[in-house]
């Protein structure tokens, strides 16, 4: 019988916050669960698979889009769950000009999106700001963020998926900072501490890695403020190069993926990420563009940095639950999914189901050096 031994780099660390049984696997890598079907049914499936309900005042954090054109999450795909869980849905105002840089404008476009008539909406900084601690200070004093945060009891972070013009891409860990902060908030993050005042928005004075490594640091303040209460959910759809904030996104070029969760953030930001860089493509389903967004904009550093600051691991159990019948034995009866790669860097095997066909030796599978001994 084979055998396989784990060992996690010793660069990467958890936060004592996300070290529990539902989180990670026997070997310290990080559970994180795969749907392929994208649909309110599966959008409940992949969270009761997480293993943790969501109790108490239950913020939904989503991207209410720019517009009707956007590809933010429609009301119809999310409707089952955030009335499963009694969600309210939240959001923060922009610090760009567009029509939800003010509460009164911001109202206006989630009614005209239909997110009303599914939940109550909460705009967080309609009536101002809290300051809450970051671990990390290398650029930020504090995460700036909507005041009614403190209203809510647990977290489900639902992001979509897609590229970024600034960031590279958008996830979880873009959806937990920039999508929460106010917009001086925003604007600290995206000048690294420099300024809080958004007509300095797109200032860069420590370049890009500060702008990331800054956003990294906001995403683990706000888990950090709800001790371990909160989930992770990214929706793979409409895969465009462009944000939800974009009126006018670029048409998708690659196929839609599926839906993805954790407990740990920045395993399901990687997890996606390898996804789209591990993604054959073909004829009508061409992932270059996304990548080549990603890389243009080093945007893959964030999770390096937010593994390196505590927020999670780089290592991970990808688990496919697509065709498990019933809810309950998701977490046992899920299949799991194998990146692997050779220790010089070379791809081996795309998102196998198993190990079998691995000689003896040491590997990276899923972010973690592996020693297969048969």
């Amino acid at each position: 019988m084979k055998k396989v031994f784990l060992a996690l780099f010793a660069s990467l660390s958890l936060s004592s916050s996300i070290m529990n049984a539902q989180t990670t696997t026997e070997t310290g890598s990080s559970k994180v669960y795969f749907v392929s079907d994208i649909s309110p049914e599966s959008l409940v499936k992949i969270y009761k698979a997480l293993g943790k309900e969501a109790t108490g005042k239950v913020a939904v954090k989503i991207s209410t889009g720019e517009s009707a054109q956007s590809n933010h999450l429609r009301p119809e795909l999310i409707e089952q769950l955030v009335k499963d869980v009694d969600g309210t849905l939240v959001e923060c105002n922009t610090a760009y000009g567009g029509n939800r840089s003010n509460t009164a404008s911001h109202r206006r476009a989630i009614e005209q999106r239909g997110y009303g008539k599914i939940a109550t909406v909460d705009i967080m900084d309609e009536e101002g700001h809290i300051d809450i601690p970051v671990a990390d200070t290398k650029y930020l004093k504090f995460d700036r963020v909507g005041s009614h945060l403190a209203n809510y009891d647990f977290l489900i972070n639902l992001a979509h998926f897609k590229g970024h013009a600034m960031g590279g891409f958008g996830g979880v860990l873009k959806n937990q900072s920039i999508g929460i902060a106010t917009p001086e908030g925003k604007t600290l993050i995206h000048t690294a501490g420099v300024y809080d005042n958004p007509r300095y928005v797109f200032q860069q004075s420590h370049g890009q890695d500060g702008f990331l490594e800054s956003m990294a640091a906001a995403a683990q303040a706000v888990h950090n403020y709800f001790k371990g209460n909160a989930i992770y959910i990214n929706v793979m759809n409409n895969l465009s190069v462009d944000c939800d904030c974009d009126g006018h996104p670029a048409a998708p070029q690659m196929k839609d993926i599926g839906i993805l969760a954790s407990l740990d953030p920045v395993a399901l930001d990687k997890a996606c990420l390898d996804l789209i860089f591990n993604h054959q493509s073909t004829t009508g389903d061409n992932s270059a563009p996304l990548v080549q967004r990603i890389n243009s904009r080093h945007g893959a550093h964030i999770v390096d940095y937010a593994a390196e600051i505590g927020l999670g691991s780089l290592a991970y159990e990808l688990i496919d639950i697509t065709e498990v019948d019933g809810i309950e034995s998701v977490p046992v009866d899920g299949v799991n999914k194998y990146n692997v790669y050779d220790l010089n860097g070379m791809k081996i095997l795309t998102n196998a189901d198993n190990l079998d066909s691995l000689p003896s030796g040491l590997y990276i599978i899923n972010g973690v050096k592996t020693l297969i001994n048969k």
